[in-house]
C-alpha cells in the first residue's frame, strides 16, 4: 500500500458555512463525537479495509489540504473503507504531519484495520478545530482538523450512498 496513485476521494465541493444543510444530514455531518459509534448504532459490525497507509510529501497532498495543515517534510496518509455489516459506507482520508506522530500517537502509523475514531475519542487530549461540510455531486462529506495534544491532523471523510445518513435524509418531509 504505497503512495503514487490517485486518492480514495473524488474532489470535493466545499460549502460555506451559511449553505443550506437538511437538519437531519447537519445532525450527522456535524456529529461531534466518534463517528465509528454513530455507525455501531446501525449495524452489527463496523469494520475498516485499509486502501492505501504510506509517507507522502507535501506535494502530494491535496490542494485545499496543504491550507489546513502545517508545512512539515513527510505525512502520514491513510485511506479507508469503513463498512457497515459489509456495506461500504465511508470513504476516509486522514493526513498527518509527521510532527504530529511523536510519543504513544506514533501508534497512528499502525492502525490497520482499526477504525480512527476508537483511537482518536479514547485520547483525553483529543480536540477539534472546525467541521466543514461538502458535497460531491450527490454525496455529502465533511472534513475535520483535529488535534491530539495540540498537534494537527486532517481527516476527510465522504458518505457512501449505503450509508445511514441518507437513510434518515430519506425520512425527512421534502
Amino acid at each position: 500500500m504505497s503512495g503514487t496513485r490517485d486518492p480514495i476521494l473524488p474532489p470535493i465541493e466545499w460549502l460555506s458555512e451559511h449553505s443550506s444543510i437538511p437538519a437531519a444530514v447537519s445532525d450527522w455531518l456535524m456529529e461531534p463525537g466518534s463517528m465509528t459509534r454513530r455507525f455501531e448504532c446501525h449495524c452489527g459490525r463496523v469494520q475498516v479495509e485499509p486502501q492505501r497507509e504510506c509517507f507522502i510529501t507535501r506535494d502530494q497532498l491535496l490542494a485545499e489540504e496543504a491550507a489546513h495543515l502545517p508545512h512539515s517534510e513527510r505525512y502520514w496518509l491513510r485511506e479507508i473503507v469503513l463498512l457497515g455489516d459489509g456495506e461500504p459506507w465511508l470513504l476516509g482520508r486522514t493526513v498527518i504531519p509527521q510532527e504530529t506522530l511523536t510519543g504513544p500517537d506514533l501508534a497512528l502509523v499502525d492502525l490497520g484495520t482499526l477504525p480512527l475514531g476508537r483511537y482518536l475519542f479514547s485520547s483525553e487530549s483529543l480536540t477539534r478545530d472546525y467541521i466543514h461540510v461538502g458535497q460531491q455531486k450527490d454525496l455529502w462529506a465533511r472534513r475535520s482538523r483535529l488535534r491530539l495534544a495540540g498537534k494537527p491532523l486532517l481527516l476527510t471523510e465522504l458518505f457512501l450512498p449505503a450509508s445511514p445518513l441518507y437513510a434518515v435524509e430519506q425520512d425527512t418531509p421534502a
